[in-house]
């Protein structure tokens, strides 16, 4: 071997060992910093796909973890949201990890696991409504958008408690399980009657969850549990398969920790379904995807308008005041242009000439009929004489009880909208304002007093979810506007025309992701 040979390889071994050194090195550093295990607190939709596609996350495992959360926290705290897991969650999971083994596709809702309101009909689980009457009723078949959630990827992972017969917006209290507590504070209220949903997707114990609005029961529990919540114009989302509250005002919607999710949700059941007369109306409305409208700088251009009718009242809490203040400024400085004060004419004549009438007795006495021959109860009387009831619910049966003719034959008619001349007329009004000053959307706080202690039903409550937009059929959201001194959380409420949901997700959007107010309950780490 020449002298230069010997260098050559004597430098290309050098070279070698060193390499090998720094492999050993990176080798050595890997194996004391192991690759964080993926946490399910505050994750998305988005962020659960991206995890499977790069294989650090199987969808057996992540409904495992939430599983975990739920008997590690929902009765150790007594939060109570959870009333009943999906015995088939699992399989179900463990099926759809196979699924993309072989097509290496992922479902819009894959493996999403969905807190599901115990009125949403499910084949595999009871729906009771939170009635004692309806206790271990399975359904002979699933509610429209169970159906489609299913279709899309999604995991029934669990039922959640509700207000009985979804009576009550300002509690959650069912006379099958109990009641469901703030997860933000254990000794308050989380609002009804979709507050087992609110508080269990804001402890995360679900990916997403849904709820359903017949005045309020959307957006205030989202508002007190930080969520986002939508209650769009009826028929965009079937109601079939949902026990009923009041048909002609009742919605179904998703209950979220992000906006994005909320969208993507909606794209999954919104649609049109036979079996719901107004989805005929709504089809042509719809939009393929809502995806499409979220813009960071949505609310550039945009006239807004501040509904100070509904802000402005003698009991409104001073902080919530400020916070509305502050997201009124934070909008502005999105380039949205502010009309405030934003006046409707006659609004308070007009809203008190609305009513909730009633019709829930004839609704309910279908929905019993469409459980068949294993239905519990055929008709309401039988719930009233045998005392199937929570004693919180015996004025809201009294009221129900006292009305037996047909919603179409009572003398104001209890239908729709069009067919109603008190709420077409409070839906004129409020569009013509906004056609008049060309605002695009309203804006008011959610509720104008932070959440009650449990067990108060005296103090202010400053519910605005119920004023305008079920009676108007407008379609509404709540997006986080922050949180009081002691860390209640407050909502932001973005009122459109009808069909504008598109509109009101780019707003809310581009407001949350400015502001970013969303924080999980410290007690639910």
């Amino acid at each position: 071997m020449t002298k230069r040979s010997w260098l050559i390889l004597s430098v290309v071994w050098l070279i070698v060992q060193a390499c090998a050194t720094q492999d050993a090195a990176i080798t050595s550093d890997s194996a004391a910093r192991p690759t964080q295990p993926f946490t399910v607190v505050e994750t998305t939709i988005a962020k659960v796909h991206t995890a499977m596609r790069n294989h650090q996350l199987s969808c057996e495992v992540l409904v495992d973890k939430y599983l975990d959360r739920i008997r590690h926290f929902d009765q150790a705290t007594r939060l109570n949201a959870i009333i009943m897991v999906n015995p088939n969650a699992v399989t179900r999971a463990q099926a759809l990890d196979t699924e993309f083994k072989q097509t290496h596709h992922l479902r819009p809702l894959h493996c999403v696991p969905v807190i599901l309101k115990d009125n949403f009909d499910t084949v595999d689980m009871p729906t009771e409504g939170g009635s004692i009457a309806l206790k271990g009723s399975i359904p002979p078949d699933d509610a429209h958008v169970v159906t489609a959630l299913r279709q899309a990827g999604a995991i029934i992972l669990a039922k959640s408690n509700m207000a009985e017969w979804a009576f009550s917006p300002y509690a959650t209290i069912s006379s099958t399980h109990g009641e469901t507590r703030n997860a933000y504070d254990l000794s308050r209220v989380p609002a009804g009657s979709s507050g087992g949903t609110a508080s269990a997707v804001a402890a995360n114990f679900g990916l997403v969850g849904l709820g359903t609005d017949t005045g309020n029961s959307i957006r205030g529990p989202s508002a007190h549990l930080a969520l986002v919540g939508i209650r769009s114009t009826i028929g965009v989302v079937s109601r079939d398969g949902i026990i009923p509250l009041l048909y002609n005002r009742d919605v179904a919607g998703p209950m979220t920790r992000t906006v994005e999710d909320a969208a993507r949700v909606l794209n999954v059941i919104a649609g049109p379904d036979p079996k719901d007369k107004a989805s005929e109306r709504a089809k042509d409305h719809i939009v393929g995807n809502y995806l499409d409208y979220l813009d960071r700088d949505g609310l550039r251009g945009a006239r807004i308008g501040v509904l100070r009718a509904l802000s402005d009242t003698q009991t409104t809490d001073f902080e919530i005041a400020d916070l509305f203040t502050q997201a009124i400024n934070d909008i502005k400085k999105l380039g949205a242009e502010v009309v405030d004060p934003f006046d409707i004419e006659n609004l308070d004549e007009l809203t008190q000439a609305t009513g909730f009438c009633s019709r829930f007795r004839h609704d309910v006495n279908l929905y019993f009929a469409s459980l068949g021959e294993q239905a519990p109860v055929k008709q309401l009387q039988e719930v009233i004489d045998n005392g199937l009831f929570h004693q919180s619910s015996e004025g809201a049966f009294k009221w129900a009880m006292s009305v037996s003719v047909p919603p179409e034959q009572q003398e104001i008619p209890c239908v729709d909208v069009d067919g109603d001349p008190r709420r077409k007329a409070l839906r004129d009004a409020v569009v013509d304002a906004m056609d008049k000053h060309r605002v695009d959307a309203l804006i008011y706080p959610t509720w104008n007093n932070p959440p009650r202690p449990i067990g108060d039903m005296e103090s202010p409550h400053g519910n605005n979810s119920p004023i305008i937009s079920p009676h108007a059929d407008q379609p509404a959201i709540t997006v986080p506007m922050g949180f009081t001194s002691n860390q209640l959380p407050t909502g932001l409420q973005i009122l459109g025309r009808p069909f504008s949901e598109a509109m009101l997700l780019k707003f809310a959007y581009a407001y949350e992701q400015a502001t970013l107010h969303r924080k999980p309950p410290a007690s639910f780490p």
